[in-house]
C-alpha cells in the first residue's frame, strides 16, 4: 500500500489545523483530525524532542513519530526569528484550528497566545494543553504522564489494588488529553459555524485525567457524606486478572451467578456449578475473590479457543490476551486493518496503525506518512504566495 499519494478525505475536509505541539499529547490529536481529513500542517522547531531516539534509517524518522504525526505536513520554522515568525503568523491566519502545548510563559513571548492571534482572526479556535490549570498553583510546573497520573490519582488506585504505586505502562494522560483535545476542538468548531466565534479552550492534562478516573472511582464519595470508600469495588478485587489457559492468557470475567455456573459447568467441575455462593442471582462481594481464584484454577484445563467458543456460547465476558508482538497476525486486528504494512518513501516498509473509527458516508484515511523534518515548508509557503497571503 502506498498512503502518500490519496487525495484528503473524511468529515473535517477543508478545515485547517496548525499544530503547534511536541511530544505526544497535541500531535496525537492532531494526528486524529488529519486522519479525519484536516489539512493538518506541523510548525516543527529545528529540534522536536519526538525525533530524538531510535531510528532504522532516516536521523528524526522515530517510530512515536511515524505513528503520531501522519497525515500531516511539516514546515520548519525557527519562532525565535523575526522572518520565520512573520511566516508563522502568516500561516496561522489561513487556519481554522491551533493547537500547542506550549507553557505560557514561552507563548507570552512569542506573541502567540489566544489574545494576540484573536486580535487579528476571531474565528480562531486555540486549542491550549498543558499539565496543570493556568489559574492554579502548578501552572508553570512541568508535566509529564507520569506527573500527571500522580496528581490525578491513577498511582493511588494502581497501588490500592496492586500493592505499589506503580504507573501505568503506558501514557494515559497523554492520549486521554490528546482524545480530549479532538472532541473539545469539534463542539468550538460547530460554535463557530453557527456564530462566526472562536475561542480560547484550556485542556489542562491533570484535570482531563482526574475527571477520566473518577467516573467509576468516585465510588462511595458521590455522597456527602460518604457512604463509603473511593474505588470501584471490582476493578480493586485480588481477582480482577487475566488467567493462564492451557496454551496461553485469558480475559475470562463471569459478571453474575449464572457465568459463573456456566463456566464452572464447563470446566467439568458440577460440584462447583452449585456451590452456595453462585445459587443465587448476584454475588456477594466478599465472594469474588475466592470464586475468581477458582476460574484461574480451571482455565488451564482448556484451550484459549475452546474457552472463547464456550463462554461465547454462555455469554460470559471473554477476551484472548493480544501479544503485542503479534499483534499483525491476529485475525481480529488483521481483517480490521488496524495494521496495515505500507511503503515510506524514506522509511521503506513500516507498520501503520489503522483508523479505529468508521464513518459510513465520510470515511477518514491514512493519505500522508510521517514527514521527514520541514518536508512541506516550500510547498505550504508557495500556497501561501500563491494566495496573496
Amino acid at each position: 500500500m502506498d498512503a502518500t499519494t490519496e487525495t484528503a478525505q473524511g468529515p473535517l475536509a477543508g478545515v485547517r489545523v496548525i499544530d503547534l505541539s511536541t511530544v505526544v499529547m497535541g500531535p496525537y490529536a492532531a494526528q486524529i483530525m488529519g486522519d479525519l481529513g484536516a489539512d493538518v500542517i506541523k510548525i516543527e522547531s529545528p529540534s522536536d524532542t519526538i525525533r530524538a531516539g531510535h531510528y532504522r534509517t532516516t536521523p528524526g524518522m522515530t517510530p512515536l513519530h511515524l505513528n503520531v504525526n501522519r497525515n500531516k505536513r511539516s514546515v520548519s520554522l525557527n519562532l525565535k526569528d523575526d522572518a520565520d515568525h512573520a511566516r508563522a503568523l502568516a500561516l496561522i491566519g489561513t487556519a481554522d484550528v491551533l493547537i500547542t502545548n506550549m507553557r505560557p510563559g514561552p507563548l507570552a513571548r512569542l506573541g502567540l497566545t489566544y489574545a494576540d492571534l484573536a486580535a487579528h482572526h476571531p474565528g480562531l479556535v486555540y486549542a491550549h494543553a498543558q499539565g496543570f490549570r493556568s489559574d492554579s498553583d502548578r501552572a508553570g510546573h512541568a508535566a509529564y504522564d507520569e506527573t500527571v497520573q500522580a496528581s490525578s490519582g491513577l498511582v493511588d488506585i494502581a497501588h490500592r489494588a496492586l500493592g505499589r504505586p506503580v504507573y501505568l505502562p503506558t501514557i494515559i494522560g497523554d492520549k486521554v488529553a490528546g482524545l480530549t483535545i479532538v472532541h473539545s476542538v469539534l463542539a468550538a468548531l460547530l460554535h463557530r459555524d453557527r456564530t462566526g466565534q472562536g475561542q480560547h479552550i484550556e485542556i489542562p492534562m491533570t484535570d482531563t485525567l482526574l475527571a477520566f478516573n473518577l467516573v467509576e472511582h468516585l465510588s462511595g464519595h458521590v455522597y456527602e457524606p460518604p457512604t463509603g470508600a473511593t474505588g470501584f469495588p471490582l476493578s480493586m478485587k485480588r481477582g480482577h486478572r487475566a488467567v493462564p489457559t492451557a496454551d496461553g492468557l485469558a480475559c475470562i470475567v463471569p459478571y453474575n451467578a449464572a457465568n459463573f455456573r456456566d463456566f464452572f459447568a464447563a470446566a467439568g467441575r458440577p460440584d462447583l456449578a452449585e456451590d452456595p455462593r453462585v445459587a443465587g442471582t448476584v454475588i456477594d462481594d466478599a465472594d469474588v475473590d475466592p470464586l475468581m481464584d477458582l476460574v484461574a484454577d480451571c482455565a488451564p484445563g482448556l484451550t484459549t479457543q475452546e474457552w472463547e467458543e464456550i463462554c461465547a456460547k454462555h455469554s460470559i465476558p471473554m477476551a484472548p490476551v493480544l501479544e503485542l508482538d503479534r499483534a499483525a497476525d491476529d485475525p481480529y486486528v488483521r481483517d480490521g486493518h488496524l495494521l496495515d504494512v505500507v511503503e515510506h518513501p524514506s522509511e521503506g516498509t513500516i507498520r501503520s496503525i489503522g483508523l479505529p473509527v468508521r464513518f459510513s458516508a465520510t470515511p477518514g484515511a491514512v493519505c500522508r506518512l510521517a514527514p521527514l523534518p520541514g518536508q512541506h515548508t516550500t510547498e505550504v509557503f508557495d500556497e501561501l504566495a500563491a494566495d496573496g497571503r
